[in-house]
């Protein structure tokens, strides 16, 4: 399920950025650093909370 999920981001990701220029590589580079550090922001923002059924 994860190699699905993995190769069709990484096909969305050929499909927005089709040239293969410097320039599009680093944004392409940029783009996920970016994604990465969102997605740790949530992480560490969202640590300690209860999630469990009960919660909601």
């Amino acid at each position: 399920m994860r190699a699905v999920a993995t190769a069709a981001i990484a096909s969305a990701f050929a499909r927005v950025f089709p040239a293969s220029s410097l320039q599009v590589k680093i944004l392409k580079q940029v783009a996920l650093a970016c994604g990465a550090v969102v997605f740790v922001w949530l992480l560490s923002v969202t640590y300690g909370l209860d999630l469990s059924a009960g919660f909601f």
